[in-house]
């Protein structure tokens, strides 16, 4: 018999519409008024208007040191492993010259794009893999300048800015200019380009509902990568499956937010001593059966 363990918390539908309509009016002003529109809705959004949106290298420095030394050889490793994947993909692709008939010739170039602006979200908790994945395969491919956003902590965390962690992977991954900025507002300031951010050839990385909308409308000014939807996943394990293995597979997905669901069947109880279940359940959107 199906047995609820942990049910979902229901949650409205979202109103598309009124999504559309809201990233219409924060790019416009972007594209129209620049830096006073990226400060009044970053504001009025986040309740962050810092002096500069740009991080000072001292304010970089300040953040990273911050972040553990286990914290960053984690980060530092996980670099190196996208890092080394990203290469591996790089050198599969070749250029190439061919003359099929005489005179005529054709083949392939590979030309990094000139600048790439990478959106890291994080307005609930860090992310710190969305910024080495976005960051550190820019700078494989060659990009010349890549440009990170993200938002500040929340209004109650002391000092605010980007979570240092996020930070340190963002440096670490070589970020050439780095801002707290979030949301609709951070991606049409890399798009249309403001007074004190130039805008960027690309935009790239994941978001919320409101990002999404906003890559699909800046998209033809600027190139995207993917119009990311939320993510979901459903697993199913018996008394065999590893506690830690599972928790990990549910949490990656949970962790993108709470339009993410994360689903565990089961015939194991939590109780039962046999069980190597772990005891943790993610809340929000997790569910148990």
């Amino acid at each position: 018999m199906r047995e609820y363990l942990k049910k979902a918390v229901p949650r409205p539908p979202e109103d598309d519409a009124a999504v559309r309509q809201t990233v219409s009016e924060i790019l416009g002003a972007v594209r129209e008024r620049g830096d006073k529109a990226v400060r009044e809705w970053s504001e009025r959004l986040d309740r962050w208007a810092p002096p500069a949106f740009r991080l000072s290298q001292s304010e970089i420095e300040s953040a990273i040191a911050r972040v553990s030394v286990e914290d960053r050889r984690v980060i530092d490793y996980c670099r190196e492993q996208i890092a080394a994947f990203a290469r591996r993909q790089r050198e599969s692709l070749r250029e190439f010259d061919v003359e099929l008939q005489p005179g005529v010739h054709l083949g392939q170039r590979l030309i990094p794009v000139q600048s790439v602006g990478a959106y890291v979200p994080g307005g609930r908790y860090p992310l710190v893999a969305s910024a080495l994945m976005s960051i550190v395969t820019a700078k494989v491919a060659g990009v010349e300048r890549i440009v990170a956003c993200s938002p500040p902590t929340p209004p109650d965390t002391t000092p605010r800015s980007i979570y240092p962690a996020t930070l340190y992977a963002m440096f670490a991954a070589g970020a050439d200019e780095i801002y707290c900025i979030g949301g609709v507002q951070a991606l049409g300031a890399m798009a249309f380009g403001t007074e004190t951010v130039p805008s960027v050839a690309m935009v790239v990385g994941p978001g919320n509902q409101y990002v999404a909308e906003a890559k699909r409308q800046i998209f033809g000014t600027v190139g995207i990568d993917l119009l990311a939807g939320p993510t979901e996943i459903l697993v199913i394990a018996d008394d065999s499956a590893d506690a830690g293995v599972v928790a990990c597979d549910l949490l990656g997905q949970a962790e993108h937010g709470p339009t993410s669901p994360a689903i565990l069947i089961t015939r194991v109880r939590a109780s039962d001593p046999h069980s190597r279940h772990a005891r943790g359940r993610p809340r929000s959107m997790g569910q148990e059966r």
